[in-house]
């Protein structure tokens, strides 16, 4: 789905990335924030792109690797937040959001607000405590969910992947999700939320990043995608290890006229690979379709 070499040619520090993770981790984030995005990471660029000389010495100290090397920081459960190659997601699904219109100084200050995070420890309690106050009002009393979001932010020396960024973008002002207040005078005051309710979907949600996509195929050209390199057209795949060949109608005449009508059947049995789900799914369809041509 993601053209990893084209989303690291094209990519610019500052850059937020989404990643949809596929660890046990990952699946209970999903649960929580019902949301495909799992992680975020802050791109930074290389080791020289940081402009601030004692920011990229401290950069230095964290990370001993390549400084050719494109670096994100970020988060993570059991690390802390860390420093680590862009190409460490290099098979993973991605997403780009870009502040859009922020100044380059500005997005100087937040790689620098990052890379100040770094060392920091993960803070769980903060992703359990998210996952009670995401909880329907029906299922917990509201004096069973916590207060740590109320008030203070808690102790600095923890966080989370979502929060720490958003804490980046805060610190130059840039709007994420703010809260919009009219007063009876008609002007408008705009509120910044509390970072730690931040999840790595508002990214994705926000109006102010612009969300950028690189995919495998390109097709900016008109119709290029008829000359993309598909395989037998009967051919269909679920996912690499579920795929079958869909035979065709056994009476080529009356698939032409139920084609023409817009209600032709779907064979009931596709194949033998076929998972049993699918089959009866489309048993229903066809008793659909027989009891709509009997009313009419």
């Amino acid at each position: 789905m993601c053209n990893f070499e084209r989303l690291r040619y094209e990519i610019r520090p500052g850059d937020v990335i989404l990643v949809e993770g596929r660890s046990q981790v990952s699946r209970v984030i999903k649960n929580i924030t019902q949301s495909a995005w799992t992680h975020a990471a802050l791109y930074i660029g290389r080791v020289y792109d940081i402009h601030d000389p004692a920011r990229r010495e401290q950069l230095r100290t964290h990370y001993h690797g390549d400084p050719n090397q494109q670096l994100i920081i970020e988060a993570l459960l059991g690390e802390g937040t860390v420093v680590h190659p862009l190409s460490k997601y290099r098979n993973e699904h991605l997403r780009i959001c870009r502040a859009r219109g922020i100044a380059p100084d500005d997005a100087q200050r937040v790689i620098e607000y990052a890379i100040g995070r770094l060392g920091t420890d993960y803070d769980l309690r903060q992703l359990l405590d998210l996952a009670r106050f995401m909880f329907p009002y029906g299922i917990l009393p509201r004096r069973w969910r916590s207060s740590l979001f109320s008030h203070n932010a808690g102790a600095p020396t923890r966080t989370v992947c979502s929060t720490m960024l958003a804490e980046a973008f805060h610190a130059v002002h840039f709007p994420m999700l703010p809260f919009t207040e009219r007063s009876e005078h008609g002007t408008i005051n705009l509120h910044q939320r509390n970072p730690r309710l931040y999840t790595p979907r508002d990214f994705d949600y926000s109006p102010y990043f612009d969300i950028i996509k690189y995919p495998y195929f390109d097709l900016d050209d008109v119709a290029s995608y008829r000359r993309l390199p598909w395989s037998d057209k009967r051919r269909y795949c679920n996912d690499p290890n579920d795929c079958y060949i869909a035979p065709p109608p056994q009476d080529a005449h009356d698939a032409g006229s139920a084609h023409r009508d817009g209600q032709q059947e779907l064979p009931a049995q596709v194949s033998k690979q076929s998972p049993p789900r699918a089959a009866r799914s489309i048993n229903l369809l066809n008793h659909a379709v027989r009891a709509k041509r009997k009313t009419a």
